[in-house]
């Protein structure tokens, strides 16, 4: 296993209840698990910053849940963020996702299980996450079925994941190391360490395979 690049803040050593009471919601319902929080909470600006974001913006906000989390695992498949790729939102699996909705998704534009507007939004994501031209015929897919508020509230929350996926994939960090014992949010596959263990060395483990945009199909 990689090295880990930054240890965990024990949670035993953390006497800010509010603190505590956050890491135990990540324990019981994930998005985001209590390893990447065990982390930012080094610095507690730092872990606020990011919690109340993530309540803000992804559970909450103007823009659907389900849309949301369909764009955090696209942004976790391309770059290969296995900590954050390797979790599903419970509100989204609640509101009828399904695990072939995220195999689907590096394949998004092709796929017959995205109607427009979700595929409009996956390639906004895509558009974001691979740099590539910010093109007229985008905005008109983005315009005809998203309102401007929601265009703010989806740009920025892809920004947002993005920057802290390509930051967490660099250090080496895991499930079930964290106030382990659940399950909550884990994808199929993943519920336990063992489990996360096969499924890693699994040949077609989804993050050994090469990925590039759907735009390049």
């Amino acid at each position: 296993m990689a090295k880990q690049r930054i240890r965990y803040v024990d949670p035993a050593t953390i006497s800010d209840p509010a603190m505590l009471a956050e890491l135990d919601r990540c324990r019981r319902v994930g998005t985001p698990r209590p390893e990447s929080q065990a982390v930012r909470a080094h610095v507690p600006a730092v872990f606020w910053s990011f919690a109340n974001s993530w309540r803000d913006v992804f559970h909450n906000g103007v823009c659907d849940h389900s849309i949301k989390e369909l764009c955090r695992v696209y942004v976790s498949q391309s770059v290969k963020c296995e900590y954050c790729g390797n979790q599903r939102s419970e509100k989204s699996k609640n509101a009828g996702l399904v695990e072939d909705d995220y195999r689907d998704l590096l394949n998004f534009e092709k796929s017959t299980r995205f109607n427009e507007r979700q595929k409009a939004a996956l390639a906004y994501t895509e558009t974001i996450v691979w740099d590539l031209p910010s093109e007229d015929a985008l905005w008109a897919r983005l315009d005809a079925q998203f309102s401007e508020p929601e265009l703010v509230e989806l740009g920025y929350f892809v920004a947002l994941t993005m920057g802290q996926q390509r930051w967490l994939r660099t250090l080496n960090i895991d499930h079930h190391q964290v106030l382990a014992g659940t399950q909550a949010s884990m994808a199929p596959g993943f519920e336990d360490a063992d489990a996360l263990a096969r499924s890693k060395a699994s040949s077609d483990y989804w993050a050994k395979k090469k990925v590039r945009p759907s735009a390049a199909e």
